[in-house]
């Protein structure tokens, strides 16, 4: 997911957030425009950390896989800056711990066949490598009928650089792209000014990606479950913000 942030910073992210509760009460996100993906035969989907492809897209990597789509996952950072300071896990043995759970994960949506490419950027320090991304990022998702990335929006920096160098990628290649909001679901509320609302589309999942979407994202025990009882140790993705991800449905930009 992301780096941990100091306890005294007030960025949003570090805010009380928005309920699922809230969100299932507004009318618009139910009747977003919906997005299908049938006529998607392959797809380059850009994760600046293990398990932010499965949080915002991992329902739709189900469906494409599913449907035969060729899938490379571009894996902008190993995620080792998650927990630092962690008395149980240092950056190193946590990133390898992370790329095992995000494997672990592609296999339970069936997405075991797509391709990860590592560019092994340091979590937290994207933004740094911005204009080489988006050339690397256009190489590797050359060919492809689809990019999917984090929004740009999303108050996370480092899905904030992913996410705008994978639309310059986009633009270049002149392909769709397809921008999952993750943070943005804690952060943000209905009706919020700063989310483009009127290009939310919506991509419904069956039970059965759901299924798989939610047995997938027990994999990263990393994220969701303390790693020890030590207050450096504690869970990244929180029962209330995982509760964002279970829905019938995801929500791209694009």
């Amino acid at each position: 997911m992301a780096e941990r942030r100091d306890a005294a910073a007030t960025h949003p992210i570090d805010a009380e957030g928005t309920t699922e509760e809230n969100w299932q009460a507004w009318p618009r996100l139910r009747h977003a425009a919906p997005f299908g993906l049938d006529a998607v035969g392959s797809a380059a989907v850009v994760a600046p950390h293990p398990d932010d492809e499965v949080l915002g897209f991992g329902g739709a990597l189900a469906l494409l896989a599913g449907q035969g789509a060729r899938l490379r996952i571009i894996a902008v950072t190993d995620g080792e800056g998650s927990h630092p300071g962690s008395p149980t896990l240092p950056p190193a043995p946590l990133a390898r711990r992370r790329r095992r759970e995000r494997t672990q994960a592609l296999r339970r949506l069936g997405a075991e066949g797509a391709e990860v490419v590592r560019l092994g950027l340091p979590d937290g320090a994207v933004a740094r490598a911005r204009d080489g991304l988006a050339e690397r990022l256009r190489e590797l998702s050359s060919g492809f009928d689809v990019c999917a990335a984090p929004w740009p929006g999303d108050q996370h920096p480092d899905h904030e650089a992913a996410g705008a160098a994978a639309l310059a990628a986009a633009a270049a290649n002149g392909m769709r792209p397809l921008l999952y909001p993750v943070w943005m679901w804690h952060w943000a509320y209905p009706d919020h000014p700063d989310v483009p609302w009127e290009s939310a589309r919506r991509i419904d999942l069956p039970s059965w990606a759901r299924r798989r979407k939610a047995a997938a994202l027990d994999c990263f025990a990393t994220q969701i479950a303390p790693l020890s009882t030590d207050a450096a140790d504690a869970a990244v993705v929180k029962p209330p913000m995982l509760a964002h991800f279970g829905r019938d449905h995801e929500l791209v930009f694009g």
